[in-house]
């Protein structure tokens, strides 16, 4: 049985945590972005760069399915006939291989085919929501709003990659509809460290104008915690 509730430490300012309406949602962590061969290393990154956010990632994922908490899955991709993958994202910029191109774990970004699917380590247990997404943010297009509603979540702990764009757009998406994000900086990576850093600083900027940072670490701690066991 998890914590009823708990203050878990946060920049700028430790968050109130109600544990049963609070959802663990996981960004984008597919092999298309973070294993040789897919869509981030055909852009020219270096995927390696997002290899540290998977440990810790691991640990909340694995604390949140042993208290029985809810766990969201997102993955970026398009329909095979790219009907949903407008001109100006396919064509933008020079890389090796293009959105739809055959690459080494199938056609590049394509729902179905194995680099658009999550990293083994990470992999969604029986009855955890996945959420295909076509876009950066997880709302667009998307049933994610519902989901979260028919749930009543109010808070969601947010991971994945990249942290500037799909977790950054997400996190704002969630913060216009009204709902408390906070972003585990040590579960989400960047393929440009200085972007990672900036992105946090913009959620937490202004007294949190879209969210709170935490870790992994804090979240354990909290969910761990003795005080808030004897409330529960």
């Amino acid at each position: 049985m998890p914590p009823t509730k708990n203050l878990l430490a946060a920049e700028p300012t430790p968050v109130d945590v109600t544990w049963a309406k609070t959802a663990l949602v996981i960004i984008d962590m597919q092999r298309d972005f973070l294993e040789p061969g897919g869509f981030g290393e055909t852009l020219g990154n270096d995927v390696s760069q997002l290899a540290s956010a998977v440990k810790p990632c691991g640990l909340v994922l694995d604390a949140f399915r042993e208290a029985g908490l809810l766990v969201i899955h997102t993955r970026e991709g398009h329909s095979p006939d790219l009907s949903d993958a407008p001109p100006a994202k396919i064509e933008r910029g020079a890389p090796s291989l293009r959105i739809g191109d055959p690459g080494p774990m199938g056609r590049i970004l394509i729902r179905g085919e194995a680099g658009h699917d999550i990293v083994e380590a990470l992999y969604p247990v029986k009855g955890e929501i996945v959420i295909d997404k076509p876009g950066k943010g997880a709302f667009y297009a998307t049933d994610l709003g519902d989901t979260l509603k028919q749930r009543g979540i109010e808070t969601l702990l947010v991971c994945g990659v990249t942290t500037e764009v799909c977790v950054n757009t997400t996190v704002r998406e969630a913060n216009d509809r009204g709902y408390r994000c906070v972003v585990l900086a040590d579960c989400c990576a960047s393929y440009f460290p200085e972007f990672h850093e900036m992105g946090l600083r913009m959620i937490k900027a202004q007294g949190g104008i879209f969210g709170w940072v935490s870790s992994s670490s804090e979240v354990l701690a909290a969910l761990n915690s003795e005080p808030s066991k004897m409330i529960a």
